[in-house]
């Protein structure tokens, strides 16, 4: 292995950070036109360095945000791949390799879904991704999770459901569920931020191309453009995705909105319970002061997963919505545990 060819920042790292360019066939000529090629960030903890073949965990970043962002090593804002870092080196532990999926869009985010409007990020991660590392790192046969916060958690658990057997530990810190409770008081928002745009989102999208301004309403309205990106993609319309509200009125599009709730894992649980069902962990954990209410939407799939009779950890904590990166060590040496349990 080609050690310190690809390494960022080595000196932050007890272990190291590869970052190698991946040409990518499902992203290759997407409707928004995002790159094709994608920087992968991998943390390999020193065992690795060393040879030891040891399990896998894809990271996923939430809405707006890239992989990268877990590189953070500022000393007064660790970010989690160095916080995972130190705590091997105080716990002797062999640890994971972490892979950083880059899933980002022209509107925020994929939802590490496949759609027509945005790209095939779920195939991306969940079948090029997982051959590129075990491909080129020292990776336990079949030892592999997936996990993420906010819309990464709502992605871990979708190719948890999507990719039977690709990964057998899958865990959600603050992952998108109930969509009514995040998405519902967004599409208001939405809905404001369209009106001095004639109820146009191609108008509103051209505005925000050149400022990228999240204040006001604008992160509802970029919200919930690309959610309806990924989740009711339609070739036929003009920006190539349908929205589930009615800008004049904001009155819900019931035929829209069901394509959204076929994606809620609340509903998606039903239609994939053994996927579930095969996990060696699922790991499900919301703060009680989430902003966006995921801490009742969670308790709604929890009630959902304990009908289906699908094995399952549902964690509380006093956190909200946000400054949620600290809650990857607590998150990570479950899954870790787990795929070393077999």
């Amino acid at each position: 292995m080609s050690a310190g060819l690809y390494r960022r920042d080595p000196s932050a790292f007890r272990g190291a950070v590869e970052t190698r360019p991946f040409e990518s066939d499902a992203l290759r000529d997407n409707h928004l036109g995002d790159p094709a090629t994608r920087e992968v960030p991998v943390y390999l903890p020193p065992a690795a360095l060393d040879g030891e073949p040891l399990p896998v965990i894809f990271c996923l970043s939430g809405f707006t945000g890239r992989g990268q962002s877990m590189l953070e090593t500022h000393p007064w804002k660790t970010g989690a791949v160095l916080a995972y870092d130190r705590a091997l080196e105080t716990s002797g532990a062999p640890g994971c390799i972490l892979v950083m999926p880059d899933a980002f869009t022209r509107l925020g985010g994929s939802q590490y879904v496949n759609s027509s409007a945005t790209g095939r990020y779920a195939d991306y991660v969940a079948e090029e991704l997982v051959s590129f590392v075990d491909q080129t790192y020292p990776t336990l046969d079949g030892a592999r999770g997936v996990c993420g916060k906010s819309s990464g958690g709502f992605g871990a658990l979708h190719l948890a459901m999507g990719y039977p057997g690709v990964f057998r530990a899958a865990a959600s810190i603050s992952g998108d569920c109930d969509f009514e409770l995040p998405l519902g008081p967004e599409m208001v928002g939405a809905a404001r931020a369209l009106l001095p745009h004639g109820g146009d989102p191609a108008r509103w999208l051209e505005e925000f191309s050149e400022k990228h301004d999240l204040g006001g309403d604008g992160h509802a309205a970029i919200n919930v453009l690309a959610m309806s990106a990924c989740y009711a993609p339609n070739p036929e319309s003009p920006l190539g995705f349908d929205l589930p509200f009615d800008p004049e009125t904001c009155a819900r599009r019931a035929d829209v909105w069901a394509r959204f709730l076929a994606f809620d894992p609340v509903e998606a649980a039903r239609e994939h319970t053994a996927a579930l069902q095969g996990l060696d962990l699922l790991y499900l954990e919301a703060g009680l002061k989430d902003e966006f209410g995921l801490q009742f939407g969670l308790r709604r799939l929890v009630k959902a997963l304990t009908e289906l009779h699908i094995p399952h950890e549902h964690v509380e904590h006093e956190g909200g919505h946000f400054g949620l990166d600290r809650r990857y060590a607590e998150v990570l040496p479950r899954i870790d545990r787990a795929l070393r349990s077999t």
